[in-house]
């Protein structure tokens, strides 16, 4: 009996052994947990925040931007980097959201979509080109998150939106060169941002200002696993100085359809005497609104006999040769639209304005073509 019980006492004694030992490992196993991820939440993002793994929103403490000016009679330059941006952006797509929700979330935006940092004078002025046509549901989400993103980075910038009038084929590239020399027009902008419409930045260290060469800020979409698809890829959201833009003959006239043009603009780049320059794939981030493939907008079946022949066309067709009518300027309280008659394959289309369809404006997405 007593064997019996001494056999049971050390059997008790092992396993409450075993369950301390278990305990103690476990313990230090959730504490280095803990503290790695911790770490990760304390690091520093570089400008002196803490950020977590998710991003922040975009307009978290935007309300102090709107501070009020110095009362010298001198603005003073705003800072080389700005204090207000924050790192990772956490993007979203509510449903419900309306240009009129925009507007409210940034009054310091004014006619136009121009905004100018109160309180220094920026060091920076861009303009962002916007191709676009049948776009509206998309265009309030790039609204919503651009503006914040470019008034964190303390820019002078304005927003052009560059609406393809009437249903022929879809021409990107065309409506950037529009876009380009109509945003000239009206200011003498450092920096151009051509920016499709359906892609959401992540990162707002991901600056809208030029380098030295064409950059090229889309390094890294969810759609491609936030990776550069091939090296000459220059597609998506990119910059240019108006040199870099006269230097490539700005960009080609003749890619009716999806498909071809960034590759011949990146050629461009290269025969201009230029290199493309990128952010780190870390910060170039941007998350892609998915969509079908738009109608009117159909593959290019002729792009890769147009790309073969870029080094003998570049010269003979660009903003040397772009040709178009302006329909219609509104500056609406997020935006300049510009609404614009670019042709056909076949040549500018030379229908009299008043047989022309009314051009439908983006901000009535419920308005039909035809009627205002």
């Amino acid at each position: 009996m007593v064997s019996f019980q001494s056999k049971w006492r050390y059997l008790f004694m092992f396993l409450g052994v075993q369950l301390v030992v278990m305990a103690l490992l476990s313990r230090e196993g959730y504490q280095r947990r803990v503290t790695y991820f911790m770490r990760i939440f304390r690091k520093s993002d570089g400008v002196g925040r803490n950020l977590s793994a998710t991003g922040s929103d975009v307009y978290a403490n935007l309300t102090i931007l709107a501070r009020a000016p110095s009362s010298s009679d001198v603005m003073t330059y705003c800072p080389q980097t700005s204090p207000f941006i924050r790192g990772p952006i956490h993007v979203s797509f509510p449903s419900g959201l309306t240009l009129a929700q925009v507007q409210r979330k940034n009054p310091l935006v004014v006619r136009g979509g121009r905004y100018r940092p109160p309180g220094c004078e920026s060091r920076h002025s861009t303009a962002i080109i916007i191709p676009h046509r049948n776009r509206e549901h998309h265009l309030k989400f790039l609204l919503y998150y651009l503006h914040p993103f470019l008034q964190r980075q303390q820019l002078n910038y304005g927003i052009y939106i560059i609406h393809q009038a009437g249903n022929y084929t879809f021409n990107r590239a065309k409506l950037m060169n529009v876009g380009f020399r109509e945003a000239m027009r009206e200011e003498n902008w450092d920096c151009l941002f051509f920016h499709d419409v359906d892609l959401i930045p992540e990162d707002d260290r991901n600056t809208y200002i030029c380098d030295a060469n064409p950059k090229h800020a889309a390094i890294a979409m969810d759609k491609f696993g936030y990776k550069l698809p091939y090296n000459l890829y220059f597609g998506g959201v990119s910059a240019l100085t108006p040199l870099h833009y006269l230097k490539m003959n700005g960009f080609p006239n003749n890619y009716w359809g999806w498909g071809g043009e960034d590759d011949d603009i990146g050629v461009r780049v290269s025969l201009g005497g230029m290199h493309i320059t990128r952010p780190s794939v870390r910060v170039g981030r941007y998350k892609m609104i998915k969509h079908k493939l738009d109608k009117g907008n159909d593959i290019n079946p002729k792009r890769f006999n147009m790309l073969a022949k870029t080094r003998q066309s570049w010269k003979l067709d660009g903003m040397n040769t772009a040709e178009y009518e302006i329909v219609r300027r509104q500056h609406h309280p997020l935006y300049t639209n510009i609404t614009v008659d670019i042709g056909t394959e076949e040549g500018l289309h030379k229908t009299p304005a008043a047989a022309k369809p009314e051009p439908v404006d983006p901000a009535k997405p419920n308005q039909e073509p035809g009627k205002s």
